[in-house]
This record gives structure tokens, C-alpha cells and sequence, in this order.
């Protein structure tokens, strides 16, 4: 990433901290009011997929907020690792507001973490994707690579479900649907998450073919 970009990496970073800080601290209080541990409450925390794709967002902004040069922090900033991450976030994104946003109403600060990690953090997060993360090198394959993700945590909500009958999202739910419904429903998710990567793939090309003439006119 380019030196000018750092500030903005930085303050994306800081908010997504603090926004999923709230949610932990709310996941522990929840579940304590329900009789549950706080180990309890970090378990719940870790189930979502939104918070999941928020920590690694912000894990790749503070590597690249901090030019980390260390292996975590050289793989966070690879190009295709971060735009990995944009796939996820956009997904989280998309999928709240068009499938659960309807199903609560937070309030208080509640509402500030959630406006958080499912709007503002995916908007920054791409605003900054776009800025400053080079993408000549972006390959169409990588959209079918960075599936791994999405498909591994779909394996991990199957196996926590299997152990203690909890799911973190409706139309995950096993209980509720049974498992062909579910591996449909997760189908669909998937078919979602490869055109969004894919969109960005193109995306990342074109503005990198773009930007090519500019730095030759340059030189």
C-alpha cells in the first residue's frame, strides 16, 4: 500500500476494533444474563461470520496501517488476500441487509456496533480496497480459491451445530430446515460469494489497466 493511504487504513481499523470490541462485550453480557460463562460469551462471539470477516478486515488494515513486515502482516497486505477480504465483507454486507436486518431492532450502542461491522466497515473497507491495494496481479482463478474461506466456515457452523444445537443464522439452521435444505441454502451463498469475487477480480483489472497508460505517461 502507498504511503498516503496509511491514515485511512488506520482509522478503519480503529473503528472496526472498536465496533467489534461493542459486540464482544455484548455477546459476554447476553449470555451471562442467560446464565452462561463468559467463555461462554467469547464461544458465541466467534460463531458469526460477520465477525469473523470484520476481524480480518481489520487484521489487514492494521497490517497495512502499520506496514508490518512480519509473515502474518506480509500475507494480510497481498493483494489477493485483501481482496479476499472485500468478497467477505461485501457478502456480510449484502446478506444483512437483505436477508436480517428485519428480524431485530438494536438500539443504544447496540445499534452503533451493528451499524458498524455490517455498514460502515463494509464501505471503508472498499473505499480502501480501491485506493490502495494494487491489482494488475489479480488472476480470475483466485475468485474459486478464496471460496475456501466461506466453505470452511460453513463446515465449522455444521460441526458447532452438531454439538450443541446452536446455528448462528436462519437459513443455516439444521434444526429448522434439515440438512438438504441447509446445503441448498449454502449453494446459493456460495453461487453469491463467486460472482462477488469475480465482480471484483474484474473491477481490479480494469482500474489496473487503467492506471498502467497513467504511470508510463509518467516515466
Amino acid at each position: 500500500m502507498t504511503q498516503p493511504y496509511r491514515p485511512l487504513a488506520l482509522f478503519a481499523a480503529l473503528l472496526g476494533g472498536f465496533g467489534l470490541a461493542l459486540q464482544l462485550w455484548f455477546s459476554i453480557r447476553m449470555t451471562e444474563a442467560n446464565g452462561g460463562t463468559v467463555l461462554a460469551g467469547v464461544w458465541l462471539f466467534l460463531g458469526f461470520y460477520t465477525i469473523l470477516s470484520n476481524l480480518l478486515v481489520v487484521g489487514v488494515l492494521s497490517a497495512a496501517a502499520t506496514g508490518s513486515r512480519g509473515p502474518l502482516g506480509i500475507f494480510l497486505t497481498r493483494p489477493g488476500v485483501q481482496t479476499a477480504a472485500a468478497m467477505s465483507i461485501v457478502i456480510v454486507s449484502a446478506i444483512y441487509n437483505v436477508m436480517l436486518r428485519q428480524l431485530w431492532s438494536p438500539s443504544g450502542w447496540l445499534l452503533v456496533a451493528d451499524v458498524i461491522v455490517h455498514d460502515a466497515m463494509p464501505l471503508l473497507y472498499l473505499v480502501y480496497w480501491w485506493l490502495a491495494v494494487p491489482k494488475g496481479a489479480l488472476r480470475w482463478s483466485q475468485a474459486l480459491v478464496w471460496q475456501s474461506y466461506p466453505a470452511g466456515y460453513f463446515l465449522y457452523v455444521l460441526l458447532r451445530g452438531a454439538a450443541n444445537g446452536w446455528y448462528p443464522y436462519p437459513f443455516l439452521d439444521v434444526r429448522a430446515l434439515g440438512y438438504l435444505q441447509v446445503l441448498l441454502d449454502a449453494i446459493g451463498v456460495l453461487a453469491a460469494f463467486i460472482v462477488v469475487a469475480l465482480l471484483l477480480v474484474a473491477l481490479g483489472r480494469w482500474q489496473a489497466r487503467r492506471r498502467a497508460p497513467a504511470v508510463a505517461d509518467i516515466a
